[in-house]
């Protein structure tokens, strides 16, 4: 049975459906005069970094795929290779800078018409934010899908052996060769997800870094003030960062993890002669687009009482179609093997479990938000200590959720021979295919989540669309309620993107060992650390995530200085903006900004792509599988500590700001209190922690993947 038609009608369906979902929320109303100037200035900003933006990342990939082919083509003597990895790497970067520059220009578009729709209701405005961030979620996956299964076909994996081939003959099949040709688009979609995520993150931080001390606590006027020169460049920040740059995260991650689960069914088809095992993952790809579907329409049924629990209804209804979905997709095309079906249902299982875990974090009704704010009531300095401590302490049941999924989706992989007796024979591990399926199932989730990621920037622009153009109390307020719901979305998407991230890069990396098995044809291919220069890979990969994260934050920094001389220079030559009389100069902020944070992305950038290759070349390799491993483990561990602990501070801050804080003799502690200011200058020292280095980080761990997998024919024998 031929199931590519399935993966093709559903990558249309997910383009149909944001096409619609677009089209609704464009329809809306766009509010008052004032909402719309705002915004004009918001989209216009937006825009312009964005073009700055990938026309830098153009160029850098361009040079980056002609290297690419060169090396492939000339130092592992395989030019028809070099060349198509080159190709895909090239279509991967376009398809993810595509997906995000969608997505975020929707969600600009939504920032206005969900501070209209606050105006009338939650419940509209939840409505317009969610699907506003759903558009982009679809297009991620449906570029994603399509991206995958064009490249694919166009290398010729449909060229399968004649029935009754074989094993010998099968391995050597269009079925067989192609998805580790592809990997160049896996590549090129990480390459760009990483400058894409690093530029938006040291903007946005920049400027909401910026924005916070100058504003609220040297000039002692409210977030979102209109007489801060830096507001504009912070709500612009807000688009390029985490809609972008999340959009073309999670996108390089579903066509990476797609293309490894599609290498390591190529074992089990070549004994087999079963093509399901190569494209199950995007057939159950697929089934996520229609389970994510139904998570959307089911948001606007029902009244409102909780934000939250309304977002949370809809993720619900998703993970139960989610669930019925694996479960069929692997009875029709894994031999009705259940143990594979237990595999995809641990690794939807793992969604959940980081959704409520990172929700426990950073949410303002749970232990770790509440202590923190306490800790507030002291200073910033034991309010940073209770932030750092709450990020350590996250790391333990990530951990250990991890570990689970890994090792009951791999045990019942290897259950699955009993069932399948094929996969007892050969040389093939179908525990391992077991961690793919489980893979697999976590990211059946990705669209609505990701959609929840963007309903967080939207609703937090739709804030300061409402404070800027002085929209009454009441609409203020529920723009306020939903930010602090959007934190937590953004939060746990992060949580999310790091559990699928250690999943996949276990995937990733027995794809890896796959690849080096078939190039050198040996049956086993073990990584013993006790060996100098694999211990040196290892050590060196864990050290990279350290050097990338201090040159991630320091980055900010660099950025927010220049803003914040810049914002100060206005204050003090224009005395009338603080009265009232003179209007600031936001584009000049805007520009400032955009210059210092593309600036700042290339260093850690170019480290992160040329190292692990500069590793691999002089160390080979053993050598390069310690690196990708250990560096895996310290990337995973690293932004868990990033994403929780700046979750946390930023969600205290909220958690003060809306009066939730009592002192001494129940009085509220709120605004304009010493625990206010101590917990802004938290949530500065959280901003690069959880919306710069921590998102990087995601990207770097599959980007070590995918360039270990390109480059592997470099690293062989040298």
């Amino acid at each position: 049975m031929e199931f590519w038609p399935v993966v093709l009608l559903a990558g249309i369906i997910a383009v149909l459906f944001a096409a619609w979902l677009a089209r609704d929320v464009l329809s809306q109303d766009t509010g008052t005069k004032a909402m719309q100037e705002v915004a004009a200035l918001i989209f216009e900003g937006a825009m312009a970094f964005l073009n700055r933006q990938y026309r830098t990342i153009s160029l850098l990939a361009l040079v980056a795929a002609l290297i690419i082919g060169v090396l492939i083509g000339g130092l592992a003597n395989d030019p028809a290779h070099g060349i198509r990895t080159a190709v895909a790497f090239l279509v991967g970067a376009f398809c993810s800078g595509l997906a995000g520059f969608i997505g975020m220009y929707i969600a600009v578009q939504a920032n206005l018409r969900t501070a209209a729709a606050a105006q009338r209701s939650v419940k509209d405005a939840i409505n317009v934010s969610l699907r506003g961030g759903a558009v982009s979620g679809f297009l991620v996956v449906a570029l994603s899908l399509l991206g995958v299964l064009g490249m694919y076909t166009l290398f010729g994996g449909f060229n399968a052996a004649a029935a009754g081939a074989t094993a010998a003959q099968r391995l050597t099949d269009g079925v067989a060769s192609v998805p580790f040709e592809i990997v160049g688009f896996g590549f090129g979609a990480s390459f760009v997800a990483l400058f894409a995520q690093l530029g938006g993150g040291i903007y946005t931080k920049a400027a909401d870094v910026g924005a916070d001390l100058v504003g609220k606590i040297e000039a002692g006027i409210p977030e979102d003030d209109p007489r801060n020169a830096a507001v504009i460049a912070d709500l612009v920040g807000d688009n390029v960062g985490d809609c972008a740059g999340r959009g073309a995260d999670l996108f390089e991650s579903t066509a990476a993890e797609n293309i490894g689960a599609m290498i390591l069914g190529v074992a089990l088809y070549v004994v087999t002669g079963n093509t399901s095992w190569v494209f199950f993952p995007l057939v159950v790809r697929s089934v996520g687009i229609i389970a994510s579907m139904v998570g959307i329409l089911a948001v606007a049924i029902g009244d409102v009482s909780d934000p939250q629990r309304k977002l949370d209804q809809g993720y619900w209804a998703m993970t139960v179609v989610a669930a019925i979905g694996i479960f069929g997709t692997v009875w029709v095309m894994l031999d009705r093997n259940y143990w594979f079906a237990l595999a995809g249902l641990t690794g939807l299982l793992t969604s959940v479990a980081f959704v409520y875990i990172t929700q426990y974090y950073t949410a303002g009704s749970w232990r770790p938000v509440q202590e923190l704010a306490r800790a507030s009531r002291t200073g910033p300095a034991t309010n940073i200590i209770s932030g750092v401590a709450v990020g350590f302490e996250s790391t333990g049941i990530t951990a250990i959720i991890i570990s689970i999924a890994l090792g009951a989706s791999y045990f019942f992989g290897t259950q699955a021979a009993s069932l399948t007796p094929a996969l007892a024979t050969g040389n093939v591990n179908p525990g391992l295919f077991g961690t793919a399926v489980a893979t697999m199932g976590m990211l059946t989730t990705v669209a609505y989540i990701l959609s929840m990621d963007t309903f967080g920037p939207i609703t937090d622009n739709a804030g300061g669309i409402a404070q800027f153009a002085r929209a009454p109390d009441e609409v203020r307020h529920i723009t306020d309620v939903l930010d602090g719901v959007g934190n937590t979305t953004k939060a746990l998407t992060k949580g999310y993107a790091v559990g699928s991230a250690a999943l996949a890069a276990f995937l990733l990396f027995s794809a890896y060992i796959d690849e080096i098995k078939v190039r050198t044809g040996v049956t086993g291919f073990p990584v013993d650390l006790s060996k100098v220069q694999v211990f040196l890979g290892g050590f060196l990969g864990l050290m990279l995530i350290f050097f990338f994260t201090s040159l991630a934050i320091r980055a900010v920094g660099k950025a927010a200085g220049t803003i914040i001389e810049e914002v100060r220079r206005q204050f003090r030559e224009h005395p009338g903006i603080m009265e009232g009389t003179e209007r600031p100069d936001y584009a000049r902020a805007v520009d400032i900004t955009a210059r210092a944070g593309l600036r700042e992305m290339v260093l850690p950038g170019l480290l992160a792509v040329l190292f692990p290759i500069v590793a691999g070349l002089v160390l080979k390799a053993e050598a390069a599988a310690a690196l990708l491993m250990v560096g895996t483990m310290g990337g995973v561990l690293m932004a868990t500590v990033l994403n929780n602990s700046g979750g946390t501070w930023d969600n205290a801050k909220k958690f003060i700001e809306l009066g939730q804080l009592k002192g001494d003799g129940g009085m509220v502690l709120g605004k304009g209190t010493e625990a206010h200011a101590a917990a802004v200058v938290g949530d500065t020292v959280g901003d690069p922690f959880k919306d710069t280095a921590g998102p990087s980080l995601h990207v770097l761990i599959k980007l070590l993947s995918t360039i270990t997998l390109v480059m592997a024919p470099l690293f062989i024998g040298r």
